[in-house]
């Protein structure tokens, strides 16, 4: 009878797969010995393979442009970062290394271009694509940007008060996009998007505050749709009514050469998972062109802002099952050595599926179990995964530690569990490694932050102030009075 673990994923996938393998009954991440990485920064960790990054840019270049040879496409592709995804410097450096481009959510976002120019990472012709709703600095910091030279700065026009926000601010003439507030999924809880001008009103805000202003040119029209790039027939119909309007727009506005198709790529969330994306982006390609073709208007450059596709992959999760806590008859509760909640947030947030396996083990008999958090919140568990939903895991022996790790989770995670800062129950932020290859193919790593310490989360709470700080604090309470 095939009881072991291996049997299990064998049986139910095709493994090994690209990025996972096991060497001596241990699991390998591109070719990373994670029992390693264990042995000698412990857990649990967070890590960051930064090559990946490069890769996903480069596979997501090379399905364009064959898609461009095979359809005889005469526009170009950008591809641009969604900075959201994760703002982090080692991630920009690592991306800026494959000539893109860059998209930005709020006024922060141009304090971090900033930052990158200076340091010779991007430069004026680098597209610096301005998403979001803006308002006060971040209008002032696109403005000091494109008043400093960047032309390429292209702000998002998301409602209708923004484009006189900028124009009052912005020295000369300077190029904008419009934003298409697209038609959510039927089943999604409202009926369009909060974020952009509605189909039937694109048209007459250009002709009522771009056509006969000399200072602002239309480039670019915008469209991203909640679900991201799937083959669904919600998306192409989306997808048919944005070329519509950027056919009537094209007619009327000559300056406007751009359309962008926004971010949505999905990523592995499985050891099952499968997208054909070469697929995806020649159809995508070729209805760009048919619709052109008919309406007898230039083809637009295509432009795309990948988020989790671009980062998303590069990063994992690794923690020690501490307990198991047999609940009832059929309920084992594998304790992890941190939490879900604040550790990988879209667990518990949104249900989002990651990939999850041991570390180690896997030639041992497995077990179904469920997976519990540190934090004494009901709701910090982990309890289906997308193949079966169930998790099996070995079985837990106390003297026999089992690591389980989560991968393809550096989107977004940082960010919405609040980097650096206080976490629930006061558990404290794992530590998080870097890892890299040198020009020889060499696996190097390096801690970019320590695990969290009591200090540091005390003196957020404002337990760890010094004597001085405590009376300056309390001399601005207490009210003077001269003594006459």
């Amino acid at each position: 009878m095939k009881t072991k673990y291996i049997d299990l994923i064998d049986q139910t996938f095709h493994f090994p797969q690209e990025e996972f393998k096991l060497e001596e009954n241990q699991l390998q991440f591109h070719g990373i010995n994670l029992m390693e990485l264990i042995a000698q920064y412990g857990a649990p960790l967070k890590f960051t393979y930064l090559p990946k990054i490069s890769e996903n840019i480069n596979r997501a270049k090379r399905w364009f442009d064959n898609a461009i040879k095979t359809n005889n496409y005469v526009g170009n592709y950008h591809y641009c970062y969604c900075t959201k995804s994760s703002h982090f410097q080692h991630v920009l450096n690592e991306a800026l290394k494959n000539d893109i481009h860059i998209e930005t959510s709020s006024a922060f976002d141009i304090d971090i271009v900033e930052n990158l120019k200076a340091k010779g990472k991007i430069n004026n012709n680098t597209y610096v694509i301005c998403n979001g709703f803006k308002r006060d600095q971040y209008i002032q910091n696109i403005a000091l940007l494109i008043n400093k030279g960047h032309r390429n700065c292209i702000p998002i026009i998301d409602n209708y008060e923004e484009l006189d926000l900028l124009n009052d601010v912005i020295n000369e003439g300077f190029q904008v996009g419009i934003r298409i507030a697209s038609e959510e999924e039927p089943k999604f809880e409202f009926y369009t998007s909060r974020l952009g001008i509605g189909y039937r009103n694109i048209v007459s805000f250009y002709n009522n505050q771009i056509k006969n202003n000399p200072k602002v040119k239309l480039k670019m029209l915008h469209f991203f749709i909640n679900t991201g790039i799937r083959d669904t027939a919600y998306y192409w119909n989306e997808l048919l009514k944005c070329l519509k309007v950027y056919i009537s727009l094209k007619k009327l506005c000559p300056s406007l050469d751009s359309l962008n198709i926004g971010g949505g790529f999905p990523i592995k969330n499985s050891l099952a998972f499968d997208y054909d994306y070469q697929y995806m982006i020649n159809e995508i390609i070729n209805q760009i062109q048919i619709a052109c073709e008919e309406a007898r208007v230039d083809v637009p450059d295509i432009f795309t802002e990948f988020g989790s596709f671009t980062v998303g992959e590069s990063g994992g999760a690794i923690y020690e099952v501490l307990y198991q806590k047999q609940q009832n008859d059929r309920e084992k509760w594998n304790m992890i050595n941190s939490s879900f909640i604040t550790t990988i947030p879209d667990t518990w947030a949104i249900n989002k599926r990651f990939v999850m396996l041991p570390v180690n083990r896997w030639e041992e008999e497995y077990e179904r179990v469920l997976l519990g958090g540190l934090t004494c919140d009901s709701d910090d568990y982990y309890n289906s995964e997308q193949h079966m939903n169930a998790i099996y895991l070995p079985k837990y022996k106390k003297d026999k530690p089992l690591y389980i790790g989560f991968f393809n989770t550096g989107a977004y995670q940082e960010t919405i569990g609040g980097f650096g800062g206080l976490q629930h129950c006061l558990i404290p932020q794992p530590k998080h490694i870097l890892i890299d290859r040198d020009e020889n193919g060499k696996v190097t790593t390096e801690v970019f932050a320590p695990q969290q310490t009591s200090e540091q989360l005390l003196s957020i709470l404002g337990y760890q102030k010094t004597v001085k700080e405590e009376v300056l604090e309390y001399s601005q309470k207490v009210p003077f009075i001269h003594p006459n």
